[in-house]
């Protein structure tokens, strides 16, 4: 739909944007679990995983911006973004089984050089569908609350995404099911990527959208390229002008950055801290740490948190919600008790407030800085803004992953060492993993704390633009 559609969303309509967002979470979300085998089964050097696991983040950090241009402009009897997550939705589903078809009997450097390929065509695959597909929701509605609510419900099904993955480590090194988890990752590909492929493409298929084949939009040619790059790097600069999206980006990169460096901490920490280092031991409890905080973001989070947004603004949403996940970090400190697991489960509601509020926030707020763009520059600019969102995100994911080998190398810690003799390498990764995202959450509640869109603002933005369209 146009940013001038009506206000008030089909519930089919949200639900299809949802859809699309649970194969964009669920796509990354494997892909993690099964990279492990690079490593554990394949034989893949710590060099070869460090290339493979940045290399396509950065190239998918370029192409981006790249789409969200072509995407903003886009003449078509279709729209601007459906063709995009359509054929973007075939390439992920194609390349992500292929891409995982790796075999011992293959040298080392052929499973590296096919992997490292086919994971650039995936990525690139991610990025034609993605990038449209976000700004899709930024521009389902010009509603300030409905912003809130689309939003909800599309991160409400792609939590389940987070339940699902982590029972994924349960299935592939069970011998009842596959032989090894090489085997395991070459068979369940193609049941990860057939379904994902599916839901991704719901968005294309169902999200309505106007022709904007008699737009005056930039023009998409070889003889304008060179002009295109210049006019990337203008929207860039003009969309980082806007104070408020600054900060919303700020935020999310401290608060997505922080928990994901100590999230590839989870495993060692449960592991060492309640299990004495016995892996064996610890059954399906890393498992469970996963799959439970993603339920409680889905069932108490999403619901509270959009609760709150209406009634007390998204500024106040935000502040309150990673208030309440300060508090989950600091009984994360307290609840993980050596051979008593089942404690830490009474922080995770409080602890999945932070990061999983995020989003639905986040992303509601972007749309409403979008409408000050247009005011600004009379341009409906959804990809170039969603485009610079992710953007932010997965700079951060990237350096998240450099963060937590830091992190184990400042406290000591070694694997093949016992608790006992290591205690304090131990405690050391224990308060990292408790206090290093709640000093990221602090900060990024500081840059929130004069975010000053409310819901008068945004309305008031709202109605001049209604009126110079009109005429």
């Amino acid at each position: 739909m146009s940013s001038s559609a009506i206000n008030k969303v089909p519930i089919g309509q949200k639900i299809a944007f949802g859809i699309g967002m649970f194969a964009n979470q669920m796509f990354p979300a494997i892909m993690g679990i099964f990279m492990v085998v690079l490593v554990e089964d394949l034989g893949f050097p710590g060099w070869m995983w460090g290339v493979i696991f940045f290399a396509p983040r950065i190239f998918d950090s370029i192409t981006d911006p790249i789409m969200g241009f072509i995407s903003d402009n886009t003449k078509s009897k279709w729209g601007r973004r459906r063709q995009y997550v359509f054929i973007g939705a075939i390439i992920m589903g194609i390349s992500y089984i292929i891409m995982w078809q790796l075999f011992r009997e293959n040298s080392l450097q052929y499973n590296f050089w096919y992997f490292f390929l086919w994971s650039l065509v995936f990525y690139l695959g991610l990025t034609l569908f993605s990038v449209p597909y976000v700004a899709m929701g930024y521009e389902m509605s010009n509603d300030f609350h409905e912003r809130t609510h689309i939003m909800a419900i599309a991160q409400f099904i792609g939590q389940w995404a987070w339940v699902i993955a982590p029972l994924f480590w349960i299935i592939m090194y069970d011998p009842n099911w596959f032989s090894s988890a090489d085997v395991a990752v070459r068979q369940l590909s193609v049941w990860v990527a057939i379904p994902c492929a599916i839901c991704a493409m719901v968005p294309a298929l169902f999200i309505k959208s106007e022709s904007t084949l008699q737009k005056d939009y930039e023009p998409l040619n070889s003889a304008n390229i060179g002009n295109s790059f210049k006019k990337i790097l203008d929207s860039f600069s003009e969309a980082f002008k806007i104070k408020e999206f600054r900060k919303i980006c700020g935020a999310t990169f401290l608060i997505f950055n922080a928990f994901n460096t100590v999230a590839a901490l989870t495993f060692f920490v449960i592991v060492y801290k309640l299990f004495n280092g016995d892996a064996e031991a610890t059954g399906i409890w890393v498992s469970l740490f996963g799959c439970l905080g993603a339920l409680g973001t889905t069932f108490i989070v999403i619901p509270v948190v959009t609760w709150m947004s209406k009634i007390l603004g998204k500024k106040k949403a935000f502040m309150y919600a990673q208030g309440i996940s300060i508090i989950g970090y600091i009984m994360l400190w307290f609840l993980f008790v050596p051979g008593k697991p089942w404690m830490y489960i009474i922080a995770l509601p409080f602890f999945s407030f932070g990061i999983g509020s995020l989003f639905t926030i986040m992303m509601s707020m972007t749309a409403d800085i979008i409408d000050v763009d247009e005011l600004s520059t009379g341009k409906r600019r959804e990809g170039i803004f969603g485009a610079i969102y992710w953007w932010m995100v997965k700079v951060g994911f990237a350096i998240a992953g450099a963060l937590s080998g830091l992190i184990i190398w400042i406290v000591g810690f070694n694997s093949e060492l016992a608790t006992t003799d290591q205690q304090s390498a131990v405690d050391g990764l224990h308060a990292f993993f408790c206090f290093f995202p709640m000093v990221g959450t602090l900060v990024a509640m500081y840059i929130m704390r004069n975010y000053n869109i409310t819901e008068d603002s945004a309305n008031e933005i709202r109605t001049q633009l209604d009126k110079r369209k009109t005429k």
